[in-house]
């Protein structure tokens, strides 16, 4: 059976078995929406139209964007060549013996630091490219994940609906039992708990819904939750890809190519400081004029720094610490994805063997308890706490059967930062963008 049959049959089960003079109408504290399969009709938001969403409006990821867009302002920046320099000098303040200096000063780069800052600013381009991608794989995990979140927590929230709807039926047969004398008072008071207790359920349940909504929202930039329906994709329990077939794909995710885009920024870096050794050369042109003697004299000159204290070799020292700093955390990078893969790896697979066992073993055995044990109680055979046991017993297989379903979704959720852009779709139909 599916879910949505489980969580929305409880009422009408427990309609159909309690005697017909025993059932009342039930008060619901307030009217939920029904839970939507993916493709059926209505309003109801599937993952795709949720990642979607996300991707079109994410803050976060418009300013990764963006930074692609700062790399590409600074890369035309390392480009330019510097500017010349005019300056003019007069010695002297008397006309007669005044002379009068006018000099064109061009800095001439010298080590090749034009080119390493190309370099450099072409490295940090790619890797805004690289945050980029990893910030739109960890966009799509995160709202994968927030929507079954609010999607548990509207199934907990039918749940509890329907948990109501059966206590407050099976009080009102309590209540018209004791009235007719057949049962002793503490039949209804025991009913009267489980009522209320099954009330202040409901409303804990909604009020996480709404939490869980409103979480989800906040992906795209919204402040008020969610649409309230959430689209259940459907479970095929499909085994995942082998641990193996993910491990080949392991180079080619977002994460490590960032990280070696982050070692290439690092040597890039490594260029520039080492080009900075070499002193550049300026070539200065003029003319010099002496009033005194009314004659002009062209002037030509060479200005280099001498290297004799500042070689640039802190920097220098400090680049190639983080080149290898850049180059450690790669590794560091590749064991940490490979551990997390694994581990993820195996909760989904068992996830999967919890959901399969709930839905053939767990679920029906408390089906057929709870069926068996209200036929024996309109037949005489059990007491009415043996009904609400039985009922409770059943429920709380339910929520049992809710959390692990959810367990194998969020496992196959966290599946996908894992899958690099030729790994295909994971099991479950869950066709994200």
């Amino acid at each position: 059976m599916h879910l949505k049959y489980y969580v929305l049959g409880a009422a009408a089960l427990f309609a159909q078995t309690l005697p017909a003079a025993a059932q009342v109408s039930a008060q619901p504290a307030e009217s939920l929406p029904s839970v939507q399969r993916a493709g059926s009709p209505g309003a109801a938001l599937t993952l795709d139209q949720a990642i979607a969403k996300a991707f079109a409006a994410n803050p976060g990821l418009r300013a990764a964007a963006l930074d692609i867009a700062i790399a590409a302002g600074a890369r035309r920046q390392a480009g330019v060549f510097p500017n010349p320099e005019v300056s003019f000098v007069r010695e002297g303040t008397q006309r007669g013996t005044r002379t009068q200096t006018v000099q064109l000063s061009q800095v001439l780069e010298l080590g090749g630091k034009r080119s390493a800052r190309i370099k450099l600013a072409d490295s940090e381009r790619s890797l805004a490219a690289g945050n980029l991608d990893v910030a739109r794989t960890d966009l799509r995990a995160e709202v994968t994940t927030a929507y079954f979140d609010a999607l548990a927590a509207q199934e907990r929230a039918q749940l509890a609906q329907a948990s109501l709807d059966v206590a407050s039926k099976a009080a009102g047969a309590a209540s018209k039992r004791v009235a007719a004398g057949r049962v002793s008072p503490l039949e209804e008071d025991r009913a009267s708990v489980a009522q209320a207790g099954a009330r202040v359920d409901l409303a804990q349940a909604q009020s996480e819904w709404k939490v869980a909504l409103t979480k989800l929202a906040a992906y795209w930039g919204d402040t008020s939750p969610a649409p309230a329906s959430l689209a259940i994709p459907e479970l095929d329990l499909a085994p995942a890809p082998a641990l193996d077939e993910f491990e080949r794909r392991l180079e080619n995710l977002p994460q490590m190519r960032r990280a070696r885009l982050q070692v290439q920024r690092e040597q890039a870096q490594v260029g520039v400081d080492r080009a900075q050794r070499m002193p550049d050369l300026t070539l200065i042109v003029g003319s010099k004029k002496d009033d005194e003697i009314g004659r002009s004299q062209t002037v030509l000159g060479i200005s280099v720094p001498l290297p004799l204290f500042n070689r640039n070799q802190g920097s220098l020292q400090a680049s190639l610490a983080r080149s290898e700093k850049a180059q450690a955390e790669l590794e560091a990078e590749r064991v940490r994805l490979r551990q997390e893969l694994a581990s993820t790896h195996q909760r989904a697979q068992l996830a999967r063997e919890q959901v399969r066992t709930m839905r053939e073993e767990i679920l029906p055995a408390a089906q057929r308890v709870f069926d068996k044990t209200v036929t024996g109680f309109e037949a005489g055979k059990f007491g009415f706490l043996d009904v609400l046991e039985a009922q409770r017993t059943l429920l709380s297989t339910r929520t049992q059967y809710l959390q692990v379903l959810y367990e194998r979704y969020r496992a196959l959720a966290d599946l996908g930062r894992y899958a690099s852009s030729d790994a295909g779709t994971l099991p479950d139909n869950r066709n994200t963008p």
